[in-house]
């Protein structure tokens, strides 16, 4: 039977006194070992926990710190003219296509202008590319030369951008700000979204402009995806049907399409074959 609520949180500032741990680490080890405060001590030193920071993380940690601008910038973010000035002249990523949102990506920017320390470190050490800003540029450069052919990259980089992409306190993007953001990821290094006989980035955007009026909420951002997928492999649009699960958006730009002659599906071949 566990120690009282009071037992515990003496045990708690026991083991926190003993190892500097932290009190939810303590709550952690405590309760693995039957609150024994010697047992959980010793099983706390023997854990990474008690290891303290990696090497890596010390470089990361001091490397962020280089990029920020103590003068405006919080300790544990860079604001816009930091991050900008990070991912132009430090990382050579080009603001203008989809480089800019595999960086976001990897760093798990909260927005455009902003990068946080821990998502910073977290985010570099994952990708084992080293520690140093010449580095991360030729790892962001080695993704961007594979991200039209890559679909898993293309797509977790592509659904980060709705993420990075929103104004803050906001649940979907702006209109405007999703047709520049889908112009930069349907062309070169991203996806082109084209078949052989249509520019199908350039019909939803004229389907957009002439028909949408309404923001981008996070489903259509993700099914507009799928849908660019299908459509390039598929350009009859026969894989489209008015039960499937498009959203009502894609399926009015089908109805749009097909009064112009586009995307006839299959029955209505035979059809007028017949």
């Amino acid at each position: 039977m566990p120690p009282s609520s009071g037992q515990q949180k003496v045990l708690v500032a026991q083991f926190v006194a003993l190892t500097g741990a932290s009190e939810r680490q303590a709550t952690k080890y405590l309760k693995s070992t039957g609150y024994k405060i010697n047992e959980a001590v010793d099983a706390f030193y023997s854990s990474n926990d008690a290891k303290g920071p990696s090497p890596i993380d010390s470089q990361l940690e001091a490397l962020f710190d280089s990029l920020r601008d103590d003068g405006s910038d919080d300790k544990d973010k860079m604001e816009l003219e930091s991050t900008m000035s990070y991912l132009d002249s430090k990382l050579k990523v080009n603001l203008e296509n989809a480089e800019l949102f595999i960086a976001l990506e990897i760093v798990q920017a909260p927005n455009v202008g902003e990068i946080s320390r821990r998502g910073f470190v977290e985010g570099w050490k994952a990708t084992e590319a080293g520690t140093t800003n010449q580095e991360h540029a030729a790892y962001i450069k080695s993704l961007s030369s594979s991200l039209s052919t890559d679909p898993a990259l293309f797509k977790k980089v592509y659904r980060y951008t709705f993420v990075a992409g929103r104004e803050a306190d906001q649940k979907a993007l702006s209109l405007e700000n999703a047709m520049v953001y889908w112009g930069m990821l349907f062309s070169p290094p991203g996806m082109i979204w084209k078949s052989k006989n249509h520019d199908w980035l350039e019909l939803w955007k004229t389907y957009l402009h002439e028909k949408w009026t309404r923001s981008v909420n996070k489903d259509m951002w993700n099914m507009v995806l799928e849908f660019a997928v299908q459509s390039m492999a598929d350009e009859s649009l026969s894989f489209w049907n008015e039960d499937g699960a498009w959203p009502s958006v894609i399926d009015d730009f089908v109805d749009w399409c097909r009064t112009k002659g586009i995307g006839k599906s299959e029955s209505m071949d035979v059809d007028h074959e017949d």
